[in-house]
């Protein structure tokens, strides 16, 4: 009787891990989103995970769109640091099906960032990309 029962538990552990381990690899959906980082954190009680939110200028419109996404790999995490405030793309996965928030805030998971040139707003009107302003002139300000 507790071999059937340590058998029978086994094979619940065993089904969910496999369930877990296919609904991290399977991505639902995948794409760009183009804006400027707005907000980032590392968050979490147990699970840390990045945190950030990308504003998105609609063209030919005043609206801003806003993109919150999560960030496992440290190496992403790191790139999008050095790019706050300068217009990025950033490649995400749409995951579905993992439970809690232990994996992240959001079901969208960014794994690439690319910097961006400009952004146009309207025909002949765009935002330029600025250079980036070091540390220590921009604490001279």
């Amino acid at each position: 009787m507790r071999l059937r029962l340590a058998l029978v538990a086994l094979s619940l552990v065993l089904l969910l891990a496999a369930y877990f381990a296919l609904a991290w690899q399977w991505s639902y959906s995948d794409g760009e989103r183009a804006g400027w980082v707005q907000k980032f954190s590392r968050k979490g009680w147990v699970c840390k995970t990045w945190e950030g939110e990308l504003s998105m200028a609609v063209p030919g419109s005043l609206a801003v769109e806003r993109f919150e996404f999560t960030v496992h790999d440290g190496a992403t995490a790191e790139q999008i640091n050095k790019l706050m405030g300068r217009r990025v793309a950033l490649h995400y996965e749409q995951k579905v099906g993992l439970p809690g928030s232990c994996f992240g805030e959001t079901r969208y998971f960014v794994t690439q960032v690319v910097l961006t040139d400009e952004v146009p707003l309207a025909p002949n009107i765009g935002v330029p990309n600025l250079p980036a302003v070091p540390a220590a002139s921009a604490a001279s300000r």
